[in-house]
């Protein structure tokens, strides 16, 4: 979906990355499903999340878009 609405997005692979799962635990309240989506620092959800701001017409304001 991002990449559709052209926004410009770092994907860290927690594999290749695992220093960054505690990092990503922090910032997300604990949540442990993947994808985690992020505007800079601040934790907007999961992948269901996207999609439900998104139906609510809600992803573009949170993105700034």
């Amino acid at each position: 979906m991002l990449t559709l609405k052209k926004i410009q997005f770092v994907e860290i692979n927690l594999n290749q990355n695992p220093d960054k799962f505690n990092e990503m635990l922090e910032k997300s309240d604990g949540a442990r499903t993947v994808p985690q989506i992020f505007a800079g620092d601040n934790y907007i959800g999961d992948c269901d999340k996207i999609y439900q701001l998104d139906s609510e017409n809600q992803l573009n304001k949170l993105l700034g878009i």
